[in-house]
């Protein structure tokens, strides 16, 4: 059984390249509002809090769900008006992504979504979101998830 992914998208990247809207067209993860009171016991990730995402976040994610947030880094303090319980941050990770290559904690949504799903044990999810980009499998070979 897989968890249900979706994305708080902002409209703030070009569309030809943003990887939210690229994983929507495949219909794997679903575009909520920032107000959505429905996801709010999901799991969040930003980088505004202290908590980190573990394998204890499982069971949480398959029944509420894992949230994205899809907007700039200039922007992202405007995050605080997004109210969700479970809010995770990320490890650190490298980006394999055109735009941020080689770039520490600079990942496109579905690096962070993947990156999630390896985590907390959801990896073949985490593949299938990845397939969908040429440069997916270099984000899990740069991060190690190969032996997770």
């Amino acid at each position: 059984m897989y968890p249900q992914l979706f994305c708080i998208h902002f409209n703030e990247c070009d569309p030809k390249k943003c990887s939210a809207i690229k994983l929507k067209k495949f219909n794997l993860v679903n575009f909520i509002s920032k107000n959505d009171k429905k996801h709010k016991n999901a799991i969040l990730l930003t980088p505004l809090t202290q908590n980190v995402i573990t394998k204890q976040d499982r069971e949480t994610i398959l029944k509420y769900g894992l949230i994205v947030l899809d907007c700039s880094w200039k922007h992202l303090f405007e995050e605080k008006s997004v109210i969700y319980l479970n809010r995770r941050k990320l490890p650190p990770l490298i980006a394999a992504n055109p735009i941020n290559y080689g770039k520490w904690e600079k990942l496109s949504s579905v690096e962070a979504l993947a990156a999630s799903l390896y985590i907390t044990d959801f990896s073949e999810l985490g593949d299938e979101i990845l397939s969908k980009f040429n440069w997916g499998k270099q984000f899990k070979l740069l991060n190690n998830f190969n032996k997770k």
